[in-house]
């Protein structure tokens, strides 16, 4: 329809491509870390695929990419295609509030009507014309109402590694006022959500119009942000990019879940039914590719398994392992680190190991 052209050429997109990835180690590095991998195989690494996703549904060059200045090369090479001015690099590591303010900024210079998809780069869809028609439905939610809205998927499981939304009032037949937040809880506390039907998966997919953003961050957060925001309007791209460094030391770590999700009163969350996969941690990833059986899962990996259930196995190219016995391991190779560690509670494990090894051993371990 004529109507949703209009609207497509006006949406933009953020994707957020700075994190270090730290608990899928050893395969997501500090220098290499597990959006710029290609991790199951396909030709195409996670970052690639988000922005092949987004240039489906909006046109190219309304995606931006913000990252850390430590990875910017590491995005020019992945994204040859990708503008240089679309590209944000960050001279420290902070958290999602400022990448996003930061692109809102940019995007508004642009166009003073736009909206904004806000987008991980780590995370898997498996059904993407679905996918397209769920963006497609959010952008219209947020062309007319002012608030930002979330991208909720119905739980299959008791994933305590997840954030959970409370659905509330209902604005239509697939978008609802947020009730509550409630950010990994026990797994108890999550098998009672589940069985409620009141709590969806929040994905991490935001979607608002970026001057409702913009006036968000200015009233919530510190006062840095419009500061800088008013001293940059007049700025060129570059001079931006040298005044945006030069304040990030000053800029709060806060993510825009804690910063706007959790103190705005116009948060919404949407229905969605495109098939979403956290890959933050290799126990998300075993939960998402085993269904409910225990069987293993060994990701673009050359293994033989004997007597072992319940496992997660990745391997570098030419390697092949040999595993019986095990019971809800992770078994995981990349570089100079094989990591052989118990499933569960295995997040909390790794920073533990990453934390050891980087005393006892230094930084080429991790």
């Amino acid at each position: 329809m004529e109507n949703d052209r209009i609207l497509l050429e006006r949406a933009y997109c953020v994707i957020l491509a700075g994190g270090k990835g730290r608990r899928l180690w050893p395969w997501s590095r500090e220098e290499h870390p597990k959006q710029f991998i290609d991790f199951f195989g396909t030709g195409r690494t996670l970052l690639q695929q988000t922005y092949d996703r987004m240039a489906e549904i909006i046109p190219r060059e309304h995606i931006y990419v913000n990252t850390n200045e430590d990875y910017k090369a590491l995005v020019e090479e992945q994204l040859p295609e990708l503008a240089a001015e679309n590209l944000m690099a960050e001279p420290i590591h902070r958290n999602t509030a400022p990448s996003v303010a930061w692109a809102c900024h940019r995007i508004l210079k642009r166009d003073s009507e736009a909206n904004i998809i806000v987008s991980p780069a780590d995370y898997e869809v498996q059904n993407e014309a679905v996918f397209r028609e769920n963006m497609l439905e959010g952008l219209r939610f947020v062309d007319r109402y002012d608030g930002l809205l979330t991208m909720g998927i119905k739980p299959t499981r008791p994933e305590p590694g997840y954030g959970y939304i409370q659905l509330g009032e209902p604005l239509g037949e697939h978008v609802f006022k947020v009730q509550s937040f409630t950010e990994k809880p026990e797994r108890e506390f999550a098998r009672m959500f589940v069985e409620s039907g009141e709590f969806y998966w929040n994905t991490g997919l935001f979607l608002s119009r970026v001057a409702f953003l913009q006036e968000c961050f200015g009233k919530l957060l510190p006062p840095i942000f419009r500061e800088s925001d008013t001293a940059a309007k007049g700025l060129g791209i570059n001079e931006e990019n040298e005044f945006a460094h030069s304040h990030f030391q000053f800029y709060p770590n806060l993510s825009i879940d804690h910063s706007i999700l959790e103190r705005s009163e116009r948060v919404y969350v949407m229905k969605c039914d495109f098939g979403w996969a956290d890959l933050g941690t290799w126990h998300s990833i075993y939960e998402a590719y085993s269904g409910s059986s225990d069987e293993n899962v060994v990701i673009d990996s050359d293994v033989i398994i004997d007597e072992s259930r319940n496992n997660i196995v990745k391997l570098p190219k030419g390697r092949l392992a040999v595993i019986n016995g095990l019971d809800g391991y992770i078994v995981a190779e990349k570089d100079n680190v094989l990591l052989i560690c118990k499933k569960e509670d295995s997040s909390a494990l790794i920073r533990k190991y990453i934390t050891d090894v980087q005393i006892r051993k230094g930084d080429d371990f991790i």
